[in-house]
């Protein structure tokens, strides 16, 4: 048996699919970006990611072709009106893509570990470049535009200490908590980018989607984000340390959609999924255990969130099912019948 013969895994299926159904929803949101950016800096960015996205789906179709996997439909031309007014800025836009690829590159980095195919390992290989580069550049024209919000910064450690009392650890009554270290300020500093990120993406959603039901999950998605920002950003504060800055600004007044109904809704499900674990990584390297609950509570609040966005999905028909394994229970019923 050669190796092209080998079927895919579990963990390599769920990662192509997944992966097509988030380069279709790229494509469409790209293309739209790439007719209203005016900036001659970040249109190559908006270039770069939509070639991306174009290359990923060439290259899984064909592995799922060979491997005779049905095909997602995810998102198409019917899901994008390219020549809606500006939604967002040109700065959004920058930051958008920015931000998008940090949790690219964490879900890639997991796709590589379970890939066993050479072929799937070499397509997140490529990909993990490809993504990381894009990244730099944006990062680059971020700095170069004064629009970096850099983490804030601590002294610098002249000694080595270890910790003498479990205080540490537990201080949940006590009126002087210790200082955050600096993975905790990091990922609080994260949580809040990407919450200000959720935060305009669904102020601007709301603005322009056509369902009511759509529009009122979108307004209750923008005050949870809200919340937790101010969380995040008053234990930063507390700390004597700086909170970065809202993306609020960065909305604009357009009232017409840019994509359907059913994009927005899979856009703000990815970055759910994507929020509920950047707290559970938070609160498994926090050693402070205040913060630790914190995510604790919060992650439970937008996991519930995003099981009324799962059914609100299935109401309108717009969840696509991925790969499953097989329900045997059922298999034996239908025998039986």
């Amino acid at each position: 048996m050669t190796e092209h013969n080998i079927p895919l895994t579990a963990s390599e299926m769920g990662f192509l699919w997944t992966q097509y159904m988030n380069d279709t929803l790229a494509i469409c949101v790209m293309k739209y970006f790439k007719n209203i950016c005016e900036d001659k800096e970040i249109l190559p960015l908006i270039e770069n990611s939509l070639s991306i996205a174009e290359n990923d789906i060439n290259m899984i179709t064909e592995i799922f072709k060979t491997d005779n996997v049905a095909i997602p439909v995810g998102f198409t031309d019917e899901d994008v009106n390219v020549n809606a007014p500006r939604l967002f800025s040109d700065v959004f836009i920058l930051m958008y893509i920015q931000k998008l690829e940090i949790i690219a590159m964490a879900s890639i980095g997991i796709a590589i570990g379970v890939s066993a195919r050479s072929d799937v390992s070499e397509f997140f290989r490529n990909l993990l470049v490809s993504v990381s580069e894009l990244h730099d550049k944006a990062r680059k024209v971020m700095l170069s535009k004064g629009v970096y919000v850099r983490p804030p910064q601590i002294p610098t450690p002249d000694k080595v200490d270890y910790v003498d009392k479990q205080g540490f650890l537990f201080d949940f009554l006590g009126s002087h908590k210790r200082p955050l270290t600096a993975i905790e300020i990091t990922h609080l500093y994260i949580n809040i980018q990407t919450n200000a990120m959720g935060k305009a993406l669904m102020t601007g959603f709301a603005q322009v989607c056509k369902g009511e039901d759509v529009k009122q999950f979108f307004m209750e998605g923008k005050g949870i984000s809200n919340k937790h920002i101010n969380k995040f950003s008053s234990t930063l504060i507390n700390g004597d340390l700086p909170a970065p800055m809202s993306w609020d600004a960065h909305v604009l007044d357009s009232t017409v959609a840019p994509f359907s109904d059913k994009l927005m809704m899979f856009h703000t499900t990815t970055l759910i999924a994507a929020g509920i674990g950047n707290y559970g990584t938070a609160a498994g390297t926090c050693e402070r255990m205040d913060l630790n609950a914190l995510y604790t509570r919060l992650s439970a609040e937008i996991a519930l969130y995003a099981e009324d966005g799962a059914n609100l999905m299935i109401k309108h028909a717009w969840l696509e099912e991925p790969p499953k394994a097989a329900d045997h229970k059922a298999l034996v019923k239908k025998s039986m019948s």
